[in-house]
């Protein structure tokens, strides 16, 4: 099909792969086209799925870079095709070089073409460090580092970070609380941040869920009047029911919830803000070209006896 006329919003996509890969969906679309879009999309879900009316939407966080910003990719094999899906299949496309990769991941990408590697899956990545979970986008990341540290400038007394990983936000933010308590499934992340923790921090490879419950079930008992913090950054399947519950029954003074998927945000929101106010909403755009959007919601804990 041909294009009769053009909009203004339109650009050449930088991909040969586009329309074809199952990645990037808004190649064709201007940049600043782009996040208005994205923000148009969190506003409505939250609205429709989350039930809130009045939106405290903050301004999009843009990426630093469009495109060669990804500092990892996995790629899959299969009968010696190598690549990425085709949009809505599971078909293989073969990709010589991916455009939102960085170069040296697209080092890596050639290399392993260059081997004959056998079927399988194959995470690429930028650096040789531990492999555990880290943010895709650095640029991004760290903006999403300082949103946290500048919402959370307030708090003091313990902070509960939950699906801690590594220990991305409670390294940045050990300094400010009396006590952090990091929780993650991963072992292996677990240890990684115990490496170089501080006196104040406690890492703890547990299930996130029924620790969490115990950790905010203790401070609550032993430090009623203190303010607590509790950061939790879930997969995009979003909080289970458990932690919902745990969180409306122990109330943090504070909740930062860093999402990757608006619509389970939107859902679990429609919960919590009867136990929290939604402060603020922040989208950052983590994933350029794609359709995939990162979140911080701040919520402060409702004083239900003041009327509030």
């Amino acid at each position: 099909e041909s294009i009769v006329t053009a909009s203004p919003q339109r650009v050449e996509p930088r991909c040969p792969y586009f329309g074809r890969c199952g990645g990037c969906v808004y190649q064709h679309i201007d940049y600043e086209h782009q996040l208005a879009l994205k923000w148009r999309q969190v506003k409505e879900t939250l609205r429709r799925i989350g039930g809130l009316k009045e939106l405290p939407m903050r301004p999009f966080i843009p990426s630093p870079v469009e495109y060669e910003y990804r500092n990892r990719i996995t790629v899959h094999v299969r009968d010696g095709v190598i690549g990425f899906f085709w949009r809505e299949s599971n078909k293989l496309l073969d990709i010589e070089r991916c455009p939102i990769a960085l170069n040296e991941v697209n080092r890596q990408l050639a290399e392993l073409r260059a081997s004959r590697p056998h079927d399988g899956h194959y995470t690429l990545r930028a650096s040789g460090g531990p492999r555990v979970f880290t943010q895709a986008n650095d640029g991004v990341s760290a903006a999403l580092l300082d949103l946290v540290d500048r919402l959370l400038s307030s708090a003091t007394g313990t902070l509960i970070d939950a699906y801690c990983g590594a220990g991305l936000f409670s390294k940045r933010l050990r300094g400010r609380f009396g006590k952090v308590i990091g929780i993650d499934w991963d072992p292996h992340a677990i240890a990684v941040a115990r490496k170089d923790a501080n006196g104040n921090e406690q890492y703890i490879a547990a299930d996130i869920e029924a620790e969490l419950g115990v950790q905010l079930s203790s401070i609550a008992r032993s430090s009623p009047e203190e303010k607590r913090a509790v950061i939790v950054d879930p997969p995009a399947t979003g909080l289970s029911k458990t932690i919902v519950e745990s969180l409306t029954k122990h109330q943090p003074a504070q909740l930062i919830y860093v999402s990757c998927n608006p619509g389970t945000l939107a859902r679990d929101l429609a919960t919590l803000k009867t136990s929290f106010r939604v402060d603020s909403i922040t989208p950052l755009d983590m994933f350029p070209q794609t359709a995939e959007i990162e979140c911080v919601a701040h919520l402060i804990m409702r004083k239900v006896r003041d009327g509030e």
